[in-house]
């Protein structure tokens, strides 16, 4: 125990420091402990060796103690280590010994496919019409009747897609003809997409893994896979909502790997996931793309920590619809998302922005500056939102659009947050125009006191472990909006 005890150690600090020369002692110290005549200590010596990092002779020494040992538990910690460090030689050594390991051989496999044939998802490859593929779009729950009706216009409309049905957190549809995933990118309002695979029930383990590997690799997901992928075809197994399920994450993936060595487990920098989504009927198989960055979010230069999320900005801007002209303020604007997908449905003359943070302000301008707003005139200043009348172009009755996303005390400290929503009802009702419209995300069960503001639409929606209510009101005398 003394000896494994001064190897962790070794290999611990030697990875963070010491010299070149250093290291290479060491290094030629662990390869020589590969052969010492207790089992424990090569073991832990070949736990040790990835983190100084190793060349083709510490492999080769690997795969030679491979190719005689006998121990169950060795041949696994030897399979461990060749999975980080192993090349093409072990490639070749594992193949020969069919079944022996599997993980191995597939990591391995994946980890020179990600050198030699880099991936990426293809946004305008055109599917032929395959017959039974449902896409599902997947959004916060109480966001559904949004995307819905974008769909509707967007996609029903000209008549490549139909709706399905609906539920929490999804929107599914199916196309009537070919198509490609930049038809899916032209909508804004749904947080991730995938492609409906299949759904497995739950029965014995054996079962369970078969049937998840046999919709994994089935024709339909090779189809998918083999249409968008440029490069080699990687993905990363995920359990959604389950934690990490190393095990059966193992075994699925080397099922599948047995079925089509084609389509490889990846957990880095795969193009893929494979998302397993528990239903009440079982666990429901969804082939999602793994596109970064967005390529709806072009305009985003940076981010802060507190910023709004994306799609949930672009919700809030169809929710307030449009009038000819639209002037528009965020009061509480941070890197200015609910502004940009304002402007970018058109029909906005000018956008103004007002936060406290001269970080997001920075950022905020930036991306207007990437949005390219043709025609739109944007103002952005650091000045609290009650002395709105302080910044050139915000006086009372100005505005037709207040859409914001403000401060709820979680990731930002707000000392009244009750009084913060009701100073905000009440400068909305100074600021805007007859007709105008407040639309933000309200994180309190209150009502405008005294503005002149009437509640014209609400939707409770979850923000990660908390409920917020979607609000749309209008000011009073009010002329219909598109």
């Amino acid at each position: 125990m003394q000896s494994v005890a001064l190897i962790r150690a070794v290999g611990v600090v030697f990875a963070a420091a010491g010299s070149i020369a250093q290291q290479t002692e060491v290094r030629a110290w662990l390869t020589r402990l590969l052969r010492d005549p207790e089992e424990k200590i090569r073991r832990y010596a070949m736990a040790a060796l990835p983190k100084i990092g190793v060349g083709a002779s510490e492999e080769k020494e690997l795969i030679s103690l491979l190719q005689t040992t006998a121990g169950e538990r060795e041949t696994k910690s030897l399979g461990r280590t060749l999975e980080k460090i192993g090349g093409a030689a072990t490639l070749e050594a594992v193949a020969a010994a069919p079944g022996l390991l599997p993980q191995t051989e597939q990591k391995v496999k994946a980890s020179l496919a990600r050198q030699e044939s880099p991936s990426a998802v293809r946004l305008d490859r055109v599917l032929p019409l395959v017959p039974g593929v449902r896409v599902h779009l997947r959004c916060r729950k109480g966001l559904e009747s949004i995307v819905r009706e974008e769909v509707r216009e967007k996609l029903v409309n000209t008549g490549k897609f139909r709706l399905l049905d609906f539920r929490s957190r999804c929107v599914a549809l199916a196309p009537l003809a070919p198509f490609c995933l930049n038809d899916l990118y032209a909508l804004r309002c749904f947080a991730t997409l995938g492609f409906g695979l299949g759904v497995v029930r739950e029965s014995d383990e054996d079962q369970y893994v078969e049937s998840l590997a046999q919709v994994i690799t089935s024709p339909m997901a090779r189809q998918l896979l083999e249409a968008f992928t440029e490069g080699s075809i990687r993905y990363r197994l995920d359990f959604v909502d389950k934690g990490h399920q190393r095990g059966a994450v193992r075994n699925v993936a080397n099922r599948a790997y047995a079925l089509c060595p084609e389509i490889l487990n990846d957990a880095r920098e795969a193009p893929w996931a494979m998302d397993l989504h528990p239903t009440g009927h079982g666990t429901s198989v969804e082939l999602r793309p793994k596109i970064t960055p967005d390529p709806r979010l072009f305009y985003r230069t940076d981010d802060i920590p507190a910023a709004s999320h994306p799609p949930l900005a672009a919700c809030m801007a169809r929710v307030a619809g449009r009038q000819p002209d639209e002037v528009i303020w965020d009061p509480f604007c941070g890197t200015g998302l609910e502004l940009i997908e304002s402007a970018l449905l058109g029909g906005v003359k000018s956008i103004h922005g007002t936060d406290l943070s001269p970080a997001a302000l920075k950022i905020a301008q930036a991306n207007v500056t990437a949005a390219k707003l043709a025609g739109v005139q944007a103002r952005f200043d650091c000045v609290d939102f009650h002395d709105f009348a302080k910044v050139p172009g915000l006086t009372p009755g100005s505005v037709t659009l207040v859409i914001t996303n403000p401060p709820m005390g979680r990731r930002v400290r707000v000392p009244n947050l009750q009084r913060l929503i009701g100073d905000l009802f009440t400068v909305a009702g100074q600021v805007l125009k007859p007709g105008g419209q407040l639309v933000f995300a309200n994180p309190l069960k209150v009502e405008p006191q005294g503005a002149p503001l009437q509640l014209e639409s609400r939707e409770v929606i979850d923000l990660g472990g908390f409920d917020c209510r979607l609000e749309k009101y209008v000011r009073l005398d009010a002329t219909p909006r598109s």
